[in-house]
C-alpha cells in the first residue's frame, strides 16, 4: 500500500479508503460531485458551437460547408488529445489531467477575445481547437474517474448519475447563446441586407462581440473550478496491477488493437454516430431558418433546446427498455426508426422537417454509450482497456467530417432538407452494426466491459 502514501495536493481531504482494484470502499461525496460538475461544462461548450455556426455563417458570409469548420476545429482538438490524455493519466493522475484540461479550456475561451478584436474566422477556429484539447483531457478523465469513486458494484450507477448533468450543460449552453448572442427582431441576415460599407462592418463587429458574452461566464466558472480542484484532495484511483510495467508500449498496444477487426468495426460505427449527432444539431437552426424565413435566430434556437430535451428523454426510454431487451436490439430498433424519419424528411420538405430533426435527436439517445460498450467488449487483453477507450473517444473526429459533408450537400443542392440525406449512411451503418452482432455475437473478454459507458 506504499503507493497510496505519495504526496497529494490540496488540504480538503477525501473520505474513504482506496482499494487495490482502483475503486474505494465508499464514495467521497464532495469529490464525486466535483467530477460530475465537469460533465455540464463540456456539454455547454459543445452546444455553443451550434450557435456559433449560425452566427459566423452570416457575419463572415460563409457557405454551409465553410461554416462547418467550427465543428471540424473543435473535434480535431478532441481527436488529437485523446491518446495523450490516456498517457497523461497513466503517468500522473486523474486530478492532474483534469486540471491541465481546465487550464486549456480557460486558455481557449480567453482566445475568443483577441479573435473578436482581429475579426477573423480563422482566429476563432484556433480558439475552438485549443478549447477542445482541454475538453478532451477532461472528458477522457472524468468518465472513468466517476466510475472509480466508490464501490465497484455501483460503478455504472455513479457514471449514469454523472451523465445526467451533461444535457443540463448542453441546454444551458444553448440558452446562453440564445439570450446573449442572438437578438430579437429580424434575423441577422435580413438586418445585414440593408447595410453597406463601414456601417455594415461596424454592425458585424458588434455582432461578433456578442459571441464573447457566454465565454465571460465560462471563464469565471473555469477559474473557480481550477481553484477548487487544486485545494481538494482526490484519490489516485489507480489499480495495483497497473503499477507493474507493461510488456507493451502504447504504440504496440495501438497496433494490437488495430488488428482486432471487431474493435475496428465498432470504432468505425462510433465515427458514424458522432458525425450524425453533431451534424443534426449543427444544422437544426439553419434548417428552421431556411424553412421559415419569418423566424429569427433566437426563436430558431428553441428547436435545438427541444432536440436536447428529446435526446435526454430518448436515452431514458432506451435505458428502461434495455432492462428487459438486449441493448443491440434496442439500438437496431432506434436506428431503423431514424432511417425512416430521415427518408420522410427528404420526401416532405416542409417545416415538418424541423420536428423530424427533433424526433431524430430523441432516437439518437442510446447510440454513443451502446456502441462504446459493445466495442470495448471486443478487447481481448484487459491491459489494453485504457488505450482502447481513448481510441474510441478519438472517433469523435466524425464530428469534424460529417458536418462538412452535410454542409457541402446543402450548398450543392441548395436545400438544407436534402442535406440530411447523408444520415441515411450514418443510421444505416448503426443498423448494420447492431444487426451483425445480434446475429454473430462476440463473447466479451472483459469482465464488466458492458458497464463502462460514456
Amino acid at each position: 500500500m506504499d503507493r497510496y502514501k505519495s504526496r497529494r495536493f490540496g488540504f480538503i481531504k477525501f473520505r474513504g479508503r482506496e482499494l487495490d482494484t482502483g475503486y474505494m470502499d465508499k464514495t467521497p461525496v464532495l469529490q464525486f460531485v466535483l467530477v460530475s460538475l465537469l460533465f455540464p461544462m463540456w456539454g455547454a461548450a459543445a452546444s455553443l458551437n451550434d450557435i456559433l455556426i449560425t452566427q459566423f455563417k452570416t457575419i463572415f458570409n460563409l457557405s454551409n460547408f465553410a461554416s462547418a469548420y467550427v465543428q471540424s476545429a473543435f473535434f480535431l482538438g478532441y481527436f488529437i488529445m485523446a491518446i495523450p490524455a490516456s498517457y497523461l493519466i497513466k503517468r500522473t493522475s486523474y486530478k492532474f489531467t483534469i486540471v491541465v484540461g481546465l487550464i486549456l479550456y480557460l486558455v481557449g475561451s480567453s482566445l475568443f477575445f483577441p479573435a473578436s478584436a482581429a475579426a477573423t474566422y480563422g482566429f476563432f477556429l484556433v480558439a475552438l481547437f485549443v478549447l477542445a484539447t482541454g475538453l478532451s483531457l477532461i472528458e477522457t478523465s472524468a468518465d472513468t474517474f466517476s466510475a472509480l469513486l466508490g464501490q465497484e458494484k455501483r460503478r455504472t450507477l455513479r457514471l449514469n448519475i454523472s451523465q445526467t448533468f451533461l444535457p443540463i450543460g448542453s441546454i444551458a449552453g444553448i440558452l446562453l447563446g440564445k439570450y446573449l448572442i442572438f437578438t430579437n427582431g429580424d434575423n441577422l441576415e435580413t438586418q445585414l441586407k440593408g447595410l453597406s460599407g463601414s456601417v455594415k462592418i461596424a454592425f458585424g463587429e458588434k455582432a461578433l462581440r456578442k459571441t464573447l458574452l457566454p465565454y465571460r461566464y465560462m471563464i469565471i466558472a473555469l477559474i473557480v473550478m481550477i481553484v477548487i480542484f487544486l485545494i481538494v484532495q482526490f484519490p489516485k484511483s489507480k489499480p495495483a496491477i497497473t503499477t507493474k510495467k507493461s510488456q507493451e508500449n502504447i504504440g504496440q498496444t495501438v497496433v494490437s488493437l488495430l488488428k482486432n477487426k471487431d474493435f475496428c468495426y465498432g470504432m468505425f460505427t462510433e465515427f458514424m454516430y458522432v458525425g450524425l449527432q453533431v451534424s443534426v444539431w449543427s444544422f437544426t437552426i439553419r434548417l428552421a431558418l431556411t424553412l421559415n424565413s419569418s423566424l429569427n435566430e433566437r426563436n430558431a434556437s428553441n428547436f435545438v433546446i427541444y432536440s436536447h430535451i428529446a435526446f435526454f428523454v430518448g436515452r431514458v426510454i432506451a435505458d428502461y427498455l434495455m432492462r428487459t431487451i438486449p441493448h443491440l436490439k434496442v439500438l437496431l430498433s432506434y436506428s431503423v426508426l431514424e432511417f425512416i424519419a430521415i427518408a420522410y424528411m427528404l420526401i416532405d420538405r416542409s417545416f415538418n422537417g424541423v420536428y423530424v430533426a427533433i424526433l431524430v435527436s430523441g432516437l439518437m439517445g442510446p447510440g454513443y454509450a451502446t456502441i462504446y460498450t459493445e466495442t470495448l467488449s471486443f478487447i481481448k487483453n484487459p491491459h489494453h482497456t485504457e488505450t482502447a477507450g481513448a481510441m474510441i473517444v478519438m472517433m469523435v473526429i466524425g464530428g469534424a467530417f460529417w458536418p462538412l459533408a452535410q454542409g457541402w450537400l446543402a450548398d450543392l443542392t441548395g436545400s438544407m432538407s436534402l442535406s440530411f440525406a447523408v444520415h441515411l449512411l450514418t443510421f444505416g451503418a448503426m443498423a448494420i452494426f447492431s444487426y451483425h452482432y445480434i446475429k454473430h455475437p462476440v463473447k466479451s473478454q472483459l469482465l464488466g466491459a458492458s458497464e463502462n459507458v460514456d
